[in-house]
């Protein structure tokens, strides 16, 4: 059930991230403000994605929390690559997009950048999927064991006045110590204390 359940919400995510890149195709990324709508919507897709597997038990189930070193140590840092062609390729002349790609050339990448901004979808994309593998579960709560009592070691006289060890249980009886019926069937005396108490009425007429 475990493997159904995550290709099953794996094929609704797809089908939703795709119901999502579609609506972008609709918006006109010729504006900063429609070109930031559309790649928005595509790094949703890619989130959708990654919680996808969350939800599916990719992780084993158990509540969901945001994983600060996954995040500060692969997300971080992508995000910062991604995020740079992305605004290389924004349209209009605002003040990221032109100091983006002033300090592309003084660090001798402005060629790169601009082969990489044909795929600014792939980036956009990658964005919300490595944002969403910064989710982690706890995974499901063990279950509490019940504490047996412990063992214990004491000494106790025999019968002929020797001393010996005795291992007892919690409840304080010998482990090795036979019950009442293992001694009746052994044909050996019962002692009092353990013979069981039987009650009689006397017949007076």
């Amino acid at each position: 059930m475990y493997g159904l359940t995550r290709a099953t919400t794996t094929l609704i995510a797809a089908g939703v991230a795709g119901l999502l890149i579609w609506i972008a195709t609709q918006i006109n990324d010729k504006s900063v403000g429609g070109f930031w709508a559309v790649y928005g919507l595509i790094a949703g897709a890619g989130l959708l994605m990654a919680l996808s597997q969350l939800l599916g038990g990719w992780t084993k189930w158990g509540w969901p929390r945001l994983a600060i070193t996954f995040l500060l140590t692969a997300f971080v840092p992508i995000a910062i690559a991604s995020l740079w062609i992305v605004l290389a390729a924004e349209p209009g002349n605002g003040w990221f997009h032109r100091h983006v790609l002033s300090w592309s050339g003084d660090i001798h990448i402005r060629g790169l950048v601009n082969d990489l901004k044909e795929y600014v979808s792939v980036f956009a994309f990658g964005i919300g999927l490595v944002f969403g593998f910064s989710f982690d579960t706890t995974g499901p709560r063990p279950r509490t064991a019940v504490a047996t009592p412990a063992a214990t070691t004491t000494t106790r006289r025999g019968v002929l006045g020797r001393r010996r060890q005795v291992v007892t249980s919690g409840d304080g009886r010998a482990a090795d110590e036979p019950v009442t019926r293992d001694r009746t069937a052994a044909g050996e005396d019962v002692p009092v204390s353990d013979r069981d108490r039987v009650t009689t009425t006397t017949d007076r007429s």
